[in-house]
């Protein structure tokens, strides 16, 4: 049985809301989009790989470090480490409990990195790779950024 139009593009536009994907984050910051993107993963998880110009607080940690490290009218971007994981909706439900306005970014760090987008990791920044069966390779002039 399938549901009714309405009730489809309610549910769609709801998920939008939501969700983003590392393509359009990555896009937000080079257009200056005041968003902070927070990695919610482990220490060893953080120091192995993370997107460039995240901030890194797990997401056990959210409620008592967020408020005092990010202003509350900041849109905030939460990823954990692949859509295998749920450490990013647990980060999503941490900050909207505190009354941020929150987005989950589909795919993780697993797809930021698979993009070719850019990751430092504790050692300094990584090599970028693009995975051809994810995505369209850049040519931007951004992609080095």
């Amino acid at each position: 049985m399938t549901p009714p139009p309405t009730s489809t593009l309610s549910y769609f536009e709801n998920k939008l809301r939501h969700e983003t994907d590392p393509s359009d984050v990555y896009d937000a910051q080079k257009d200056g989009q005041h968003v902070v993107l927070v990695d919610v993963r482990g220490d060893e998880a953080w120091a192995q790989g993370h997107a460039r110009r995240a901030v890194h607080m797990p997401h056990r940690e959210i409620a008592t470090r967020a408020a005092s490290e990010i202003p509350i009218d900041t849109p905030v971007v939460v990823y954990c480490w692949s859509p295998g994981c749920n450490g990013g909706a647990r980060g999503a439900v941490e900050f909207a409990k505190l009354g941020y306005s929150v987005r989950e970014m589909i795919g993780g760090f697993e797809y930021w990195a698979r993009e070719g987008l850019p990751v430092d990791a504790a050692s300094g920044p990584l090599p970028r790779t693009f995975d051809p069966l994810v995505m369209v390779v850049r040519t931007d002039a951004a992609v080095g950024a």
